[in-house]
């Protein structure tokens, strides 16, 4: 193996592939954070008509493979290509590139549904009965009390599901999109050399890395009452072990 090699010779192809990657989890992760806290809400309280759909799509994305909803959308749109040409959405799907995004968004919004259900299920009753004691509007309850509220618990969770969603983004390459996995692939296939896969999964590493202490910094400043606990905790363990 050419470790060092690879890298100096190959570099542009990794710098493309992790830009590809950060650019699928990035948008991916957005997409869904601006429809899962509505979809949350109406998962929680909604009317039953909404509900039971909600349900079942949250059961069916978490309950199956990503793998298997990529295919379902990529080779799966390519059946129904006349209606989405009369649509006007075939020049979507036909992109590999769209459908591996459109598949995480949707992927990484039913994650997201269940931790923002989860934290809004966790903010204290009497927060919400002391909004409503002094005439809050319901949407100034939910914008200053509930949802703040809500990401403070769900924040560690929402970091995990980012990274998980990061890492499975090398999926995006068994459809020919060149993220950085892809582009790890063609490398492999142009020199037969393992040292590709040792630089892929170390760059994935520092990538990781770099997201969760900047995470763990969020946290801190979102929830510096959950680190104090933490801490607290730690010293009575110690405390106990001596």
């Amino acid at each position: 193996m050419d470790f060092e090699g690879i890298i100096l010779t190959y570099w542009p192809k990794f710098l493309e592939g992790t830009l590809v990657t950060l650019q699928l989890t990035f948008f991916g992760v957005t997409i869904a954070a601006l429809l899962s806290p509505p979809l949350a809400m109406l998962r929680l309280k909604g009317p039953r008509a909404v509900q039971i759909p909600l349900r079942i799509y949250v059961s069916f994305v978490r309950g199956t493979p990503m793998l298997a909803q990529l295919f379902l959308i990529y080779y799966g749109s390519g059946q129904f290509r006349p209606l989405l040409q009369e649509v006007g959405l075939w020049g979507f799907f036909r992109e590999p590139y769209n459908c591996a995004l459109l598949t995480f968004a949707l992927n990484s919004t039913a994650y997201q549904i269940e931790i923002i259900r989860g934290g809004l299920m966790g903010v204290p009753h009497g927060e919400i009965e002391a909004a409503d004691g002094i005439g809050m509007s319901t949407w100034t309850k939910y914008r200053r009390v509930i949802l703040p509220h809500t990401y403070r618990i769900a924040w560690p969770a929402l970091g995990n599901e980012i990274i998980l969603l990061m890492k499975a983004s090398a999926l995006a390459s068994v459809v020919t999109v060149f993220d950085l996995m892809g582009q790890t692939r063609l490398i492999f296939s142009k020199t037969f050399d393992l040292s590709a896969y040792a630089w892929a999964a170390l760059i994935y590493l520092i990538i990781t890395t770099v997201f969760v202490t900047l995470w763990r910094i969020s946290e801190r400043t979102i929830s510096p009452q959950i680190f104090a606990s933490k801490r607290k905790d730690r010293a009575v363990i110690a405390g106990m072990r001596g």
